[in-house]
């Protein structure tokens, strides 16, 4: 895949590929950008100018602002748990309206577009209903309307069931994702993922006024952020990037700012500033809760059987501790894991207390999630001491702690999840001088 000379806009505006040829692009825009209808102009001449450009152009489009969010309650007005078929027909048709009207307003600039949904873009999934996987991508269509030299709209966040033929949905967030496999299928040059910010920064901009964009960042890197709470690129997208060696450039769809470049790491730019930098950003999810399975008796696969358990009942779940036996020969284990699976844990966990036999259950979903990413703390000891430090002085206890190798995360209560992360943030210097922006109010 060819490399763009550079990631400043006028150098890229400039760029055709090598040898001139025409390349490939492939543009997302989230529903913050298409929120209403002169939001949708704007979107539809900033594609027009790519166009110009020589470029063949693929845009993959959200649903409008909080489209898909009123759908769902309108859902949920009319049943209290909507078939999970009739809910991806349903929640589908906001992509579709946004990909429809994008088409329109492109006609009238006087360029031609043609709106395909996931099915008949060629985007196979399995079966599972609101968090689809996509297993391939056949571009035909694509590439003969391409070829007629149309732009060409997609609507994100869905696809077609290889096996049931049933309309199908990649869950919330999931047209970055939609995008990257667009990008890999059709050979595009890079990605870009068009939002409210101006790139990825150093923490999330609502909470930290003065983070850093990141100019560039290694998947490595990104899949920690993104998997810990960043909402700014889906963890499928990011994945399937990796995966397939796309270069993601993440914009505002609201300025001219170079954004951030997600890349392998054998790519990024190295200089003093990279070698100082121990930590690359701060990041926080909320959407956690905490199980304490307690008095589990202390005898080797008891641990296993809790946990087959939840695995059975098709949880996820993050980060585990497990207590010191104490003198009654049993111990205890928490567990974090997304809210909305909470209630279904406990009863499943409920349902086999009498076979494991542990004493209690106890669930707590007020606490949140605070970690530090940087591929620097690899090589350099203290940064545990830098960041408990810093939460030890701005008052915050810590729950939980979980590490990788290049991250580490805590459990802190609710309450104090945004004075946990400007403290982190500012301990290890990420703190810059100007305000970072967030156009749309979302983040996203």
């Amino acid at each position: 895949m060819s490399t763009p000379l550079s990631t400043e806009p006028e150098a890229l505006d400039s760029w055709t590929g090598k040898g001139g040829r025409v390349t490939r692009v492939v543009q997302k825009f989230g529903g913050s950008s298409v929120a209403d209808a002169e939001s949708i102009k704007r979107v539809a001449r900033r594609i027009v100018e790519t166009k110009k450009l020589g470029h063949d152009v693929v845009v993959v489009i959200s649903a409008m602002g909080d489209t898909t969010d009123e759908l769902l309650e309108l859902a949920q007005q009319v049943s209290p748990q909507p078939p999970a078929r009739e809910l991806d027909m349903l929640l589908t048709a906001g992509e579709r309206m946004s990909a429809a009207l994008l088409a329109m307003a492109i006609a009238d600039t006087g360029f031609h577009a043609r709106s395909f949904t996931g099915s008949q873009a060629g985007v196979i999934t399995t079966a599972t209903h609101g968090n689809a996987r996509i297993i391939d991508i056949t571009p035909g269509r694509i590439v003969e309307a391409l070829g007629d030299d149309n732009i060409v709209i997609v609507a994100g966040f869905q696809g077609v069931s290889q096996t049931t033929k049933d309309i199908t949905t990649l869950g919330r967030g999931a047209s970055d994702t939609t995008a990257v496999a667009l990008a890999a299928a059709l050979g595009a040059e890079w990605c870009e993922i068009y939002t409210d910010v101006d790139g990825v920064f150093t923490a999330d901009p609502r909470i930290v006024g003065g983070a850093r964009r990141i100019p560039e960042i290694s998947y490595e890197e990104m899949l920690e952020l993104a998997a810990n709470g960043a909402k700014i690129l889906h963890l499928r997208c990011v994945e399937y990037a990796r995966r397939a060696g796309v270069q993601v450039h993440v914009r505002s769809s609201f300025s001219a700012k170079p954004g951030t470049w997600v890349m392998d790491s054998s790519l990024i730019t190295e200089g003093p500033a990279m070698e100082a930098a121990l930590i690359t950003g701060v990041t926080h999810d909320r959407s956690e809760a905490k199980v304490t399975v307690v008095g589990v008796p202390d005898k080797i696969g008891e641990a296993a059987r809790i946990f087959e358990t939840v695995a059975f009942a098709d949880i996820n779940i993050d980060m585990i501790v497990q207590n010191v036996s104490v003198q009654d020969a049993s111990t205890a284990i928490s567990f974090t894991l997304p809210q909305s699976d909470g209630k279904v844990a406990l009863d499943a966990l409920r349902a086999v207390q009498g076979t494991i036999g542990f004493t209690d259950l106890l669930y707590d979903d007020q606490i949140g999630k605070v970690s530090i990413v940087g591929v620097g703390m690899r090589s350099h000891p203290g940064v545990s001491a830098t960041f408990f430090t810093a939460l030890a002085n701005a008052g915050i206890n810590i729950g939980m702690i979980s590490t990788s190798e290049i991250r580490i995360s805590v459990v802190v209560p609710a309450e104090q999840v945004d004075d946990a992360v400007r403290a982190a943030h500012t301990a290890f210097g990420l703190d810059g001088e100007g305000e970072a922006v967030v156009y749309g109010g979302t983040g996203r």
